[in-house]
């Protein structure tokens, strides 16, 4: 098969996506060198504790799956970038997860997360966070502690109220509320960096205060961002893509370039969705 050429070939990609595998063939945790690593779609309920070998991983994609829970060996993967844990039917994190330092760009949604992962809040370089359609009520108070935050999705959750400590994450370029069922929303004016705030479909009636360098998306949007002074601002991309390159990532968190850095299509605005990512 095309994998066993791979493995032969001691490549450092291997794509396994679309294949049914209920586990991941302990082969594959021989593979030393192996950086980038995708198994999305192939039914996997279980990972090997021996994932932790693969200590050269920087890409791991393991979304659309039947994970119900992820092995400690998995936190112990110290160039790990991105993870893609998407569609799987993950309840929480381990406790270790905060030992992913490099950790950039971490996909989790369309889970069953009831609460905010804690081991989240000390992955000081995470730039995206991708929780949508999960479970969320509330935010820890802690939040800001993730300083390098730039990209947080959020919807499609069970917020009620506009979580309080979002106020203070100053350096977030894109904020994304959308489907939950929050009735307001206070002044924005202290989220300095950001650049796009999305919260349609929520039982609001009409747009936030927000400085008029945000990209609105939501009932009373476009007629809001009408009356600006300035011109319409150019919307960046709302969604992170799976296909894009390490270096093109902080691009993509500040409205940068192109195709690859459109997201999967789940917002409102048909200008903003974007092409599937890889494995799907």
């Amino acid at each position: 098969s095309d994998a066993e050429e791979q493995l032969r070939s001691g490549e450092q990609q291997l794509e396994l996506s679309g294949r049914r595998l209920r586990r991941l063939p302990s082969a594959v945790c021989a593979l030393s060198r192996l950086q980038k690593l995708y198994v999305s779609g192939t039914g996997l309920r279980e990972l090997p504790e021996e994932i932790e070998e693969l200590r050269e991983l920087r890409i791991l994609a393991l979304d659309f799956n039947k994970l119900e829970r992820l092995p400690d060996g998995l936190c112990r993967l110290p160039r790990l970038t991105r993870l893609y844990l998407g569609g799987n039917r993950l309840l929480a994190l381990p406790a270790d997860f905060a030992q992913l330092q490099s950790l950039r760009c971490l996909w989790i949604e369309g889970n069953f997360l009831r609460r905010f992962p804690r081991p989240l809040l000390r992955l000081v370089a995470l730039q995206s966070l991708q929780m949508g359609d999960n479970r969320l009520r509330a935010l820890p108070a802690e939040l800001p502690r993730m300083t390098g935050l730039r990209g947080l999705w959020l919807y499609g959750n069970r917020f009620e109220e506009f979580p309080p400590a979002l106020l203070r994450m100053g350096r977030l370029h894109i904020l994304d509320l959308d489907r939950n069922r929050l009735g307001g929303f206070p002044d924005l004016h202290p989220l300095r960096a950001l650049r796009v705030f999305s919260y349609d479909h929520n039982p609001v009636t009409g747009p936030p205060r927000v400085a008029d360098t945000v990209f609105l998306v939501g009932e009373g949007a476009v007629e809001r961002m009408a009356e600006r002074d300035e011109p319409m601002p150019r919307p960046p991309p709302r969604r992170p893509a799976r296909a894009f390159e390490d270096e093109e990532e902080e691009d993509l968190l500040i409205g940068g370039g192109g195709s690859r850095a459109l997201g999967a299509p789940r917002g409102s605005l048909p200008a903003l969705e974007a092409a599937p990512g890889l494995g799907t």
